[in-house]
């Protein structure tokens, strides 16, 4: 899909500011804690750690930090009290949202994030309420001018269900969840390059937005990334790259 590309590079610029990288390492650290307390400390065996520990080197975590925040998971002396809460919801133009949060305390996490909705222009929506638009798939991006025929081979031998182009000539990678590693370490073998890779909730369909309705949903979707208690927020907003390019 489309829009996929473009909101993960408006997610990766804005991750790479200053100002919010220590928020961002919080949060890293904090998956990668949960992760080794729930699957354990053995990134091989534990898929979860694994996705978490590569999110964390590719936004340039040291290796010291991601091995005392897995012994420290590992060891039980953390994240006991932690648990992961999912909330879906509507934001500026019907746009399906979902936030993915850990916290210790349920309470303040939906006051937070239904404070979120309801001041910019989204509200709250129940369990399952646009849920089923998403299905969770590893999307593996590779830059612009790679070349297509090696990279469709090595990525479909290595497990992956689809190859998607995007308009910004970036291709998108599609595998099941189970797949993800072995698909991301045969590119890698392959030396094909790799723009970004995650384990996400990706839309099934997408919803185009114009000027108005784009700046709103950044607006939400920048709110709801900066609470302490998200980890991940997604959504099938779909902002054409002329839009993007005023936005920016």
């Amino acid at each position: 899909m489309a829009g996929h590309s473009k909101w993960a590079n408006i997610q990766h610029r804005k991750n790479k500011q200053d100002a919010k990288r220590a928020k961002l390492f919080t949060k890293l650290i904090r998956e990668i804690t949960v992760s080794a307390k729930m699957g354990g400390g053995d990134a091989g065996a534990n898929p979860r750690l694994r996705s978490a520990i590569d999110a964390a080197l590719s936004n340039n975590m040291t290796r010291d930090t991601i091995e005392r925040a897995t012994k420290r998971g590992a060891g039980g002396s953390e994240g006991e009290n932690v648990e992961d809460i999912r909330y879906e919801g509507y934001g500026p133009g019907g746009t399906a949202i979902i936030v993915d949060c850990m916290s210790d305390n349920r309470n303040r996490t939906v006051a937070e994030v239904r404070h979120a909705f309801n001041k910019y222009g989204g509200n709250l929506g129940t369990d399952g309420s646009v849920a089923y638009l998403f299905q969770k798939s590893g999307v593996i991006c590779c830059p612009a001018g790679s070349n297509e025929d090696q990279l469709m081979s090595v990525a479909l031998e290595a497990g992956a269900e689809d190859i998607v182009n995007n308009d910004d000539g970036s291709i998108d990678i599609i595998t099941s969840p189970e797949e993800f590693i072995k698909t991301k370490t045969a590119l890698q073998q392959a030396a094909i390059s790799i723009d970004s890779a995650e384990i996400t909730m990706r839309a099934a369909t997408s919803n185009k937005l114009d000027l108005e309705t784009a700046q709103a949903m950044i607006t939400l979707m920048d709110v709801l990334d900066d609470l302490d208690d998200v980890q991940r927020v997604y959504s099938n907003a779909d902002i054409p790259e002329e839009i993007l390019s005023q936005l920016n």
